[in-house]
């Protein structure tokens, strides 16, 4: 079964520094919000924090909060089969429409029966709507 949906991404943007992660992974544990995924890319003095949580309006309340810049933006979520060459398929029906994927990560379940993807595109909506096969 596939389950694809839009999801809010909450993106952080700050001076990079030691120890950011463990702050804002704190912060959110402490209110019993957990992270379905985390990026953290650093550049320069800076570091960008992608999240997907269990409650995005609240991390991004807690985060705003706490003096953190905090965008919000969709990203398209997708829980798959972790079978060998889907994720294949699922982008190269993407790019049959002339949809780019512009940013894409990916994690794998504990049982290791499926995998969620969550990618940026340049057309969200439609590709939500091609995916499910409509």
């Amino acid at each position: 079964m596939v389950d694809v949906r839009l999801q809010s991404e909450l993106v952080v943007e700050t001076e990079d520094r030691v120890g950011l992660l463990a702050e804002v992974s704190r912060l959110l544990g402490d209110m019993g919000i957990g992270m379905v995924s985390v990026v953290v890319r650093r550049t320069g003095g800076s570091a960008s924090l992608h999240l997907v949580t269990s409650c995005q309006s609240h991390a991004a309340e807690a985060l705003r909060d706490t003096g953190f810049a905090v965008e919000e933006r969709d990203v398209i979520l997708m829980e798959i089969p972790n079978h060998p060459g889907f994720l294949g398929r699922m982008s190269e029906a993407l790019a049959r429409k002339d949809i780019t994927i512009e940013e894409l990560y990916a994690t794998v379940s504990d049982d290791c029966r499926s995998r969620v993807v969550i990618f940026r595109c340049s057309d969200n909506g439609n590709a939500v709507l091609w995916l499910r096969g409509r």
